[in-house]
């Protein structure tokens, strides 16, 4: 199940739950693994550097932290993301506030597939599969 929940952020997401979770759902299908308990959490800057800080001694912002509770093929974690480094990103990327959450719901969801960032090779693979997903999963959803 795909759940979504708010942290210190008032955030209407409802009208977009449907959507997203099958855009999810898809994403994961395509990566040949299953949806299990995936939980998609909402918050603040602050919020989430707090974590950042405590959970995994970075000391910077960051729009996504993902939580890989992924066993065999069944994707299941906690994606918590800035609303507030989200919005910032858009206007920076000059892209909609929406395209960019999508491209970090994305980006969570491919690290609980297995994909990483932290070496160049990487990177480049995870954003050609973020680019790769927005373009798809708005045709078949």
């Amino acid at each position: 199940m795909i759940y979504f929940f708010n942290q210190d952020v008032i955030f209407p997401f409802k009208g977009k739950k449907q959507i997203a979770k099958k855009q999810i759902s898809s994403l994961i299908g395509m990566e040949n693994r299953k949806v299990g308990d995936l939980c998609f959490i909402f918050c603040t800057d602050f919020f989430l550097l707090d974590m950042n800080k405590k959970r995994l001694n970075h000391d910077y912002y960051t729009d996504v932290i993902t939580f890989d509770y992924t066993v065999d093929n069944v994707v299941s974690g906690d994606v918590f993301i800035s609303t507030e480094r989200v919005d910032e990103n858009a206007r920076k990327f000059e892209v909609s506030f929406n395209n960019e959450l999508s491209r970090v719901m994305y980006h969570g969801v491919l690290h609980l597939c297995g994909y990483r960032d932290k070496l160049e090779d990487e990177e480049r693979t995870m954003r050609e599969k973020e680019d790769f997903y927005l373009k798809t999963l708005l045709i078949i959803v």
